[in-house]
């Protein structure tokens, strides 16, 4: 059940998250990248909403079904460059945010494969879809009916 629709959010709110996802979206990252992060961030996150997006816009770009369906078991397949298994280990740590670990290892393989502005990209992209998902979890937004809009933000 919705319990807050986008309607009744603040509307500055919201265009401040879509105006964080406009930057993040015009960076040098790679779109399917960015779904590839959304989808798998979501994942961990149990947002049906967010999944529902994000596979859509995912397939929209251009990515295979077979490696979203696969993301949560992305370490035991060989669908994945090893670019994109540092930026989903980034992900992962980043969204779980373990207190008892230290980033240094993931940032030093980053590095091998982003430079440090691409990571602050990153870094706001999954701090950005944690956000998104905490919203939708929390208004109790409906999933199943997102549709891919060219050129527009719709979250």
């Amino acid at each position: 059940m919705e319990r807050i629709s986008f309607n009744e959010a603040p509307h500055d709110m919201l265009q401040v998250m879509r105006n964080v996802e406009q930057y993040v979206n015009k960076s040098s990252l790679d779109k399917k990248l960015l779904e590839l992060l959304r989808f798998r961030v979501s994942q961990i996150n149990s947002c049906a909403y967010c999944l529902d997006m994000h596979f859509k816009e995912a397939m929209h770009a251009g990515e295979d079904a077979k490696r979203l369906y696969s993301l949560s078991a992305w370490r035991e397949t060989p669908y994945y460059s090893l670019k994109e298994q540092a930026a989903l280990a980034f992900a992962e740590t980043l969204t779980r945010l373990p207190a008892d670990e230290k980033s240094d290892h993931i940032h030093h393989e980053l590095l091998q494969y982003f430079s440090k502005e691409e990571i602050a990209f990153l870094t706001l992209a999954i701090a950005q879809i944690n956000s998104w998902n905490r919203l939708t979890r929390s208004f109790g937004t409906i999933p199943g009916n997102y549709k891919v809009r060219e050129a527009e933000i719709m979250h």
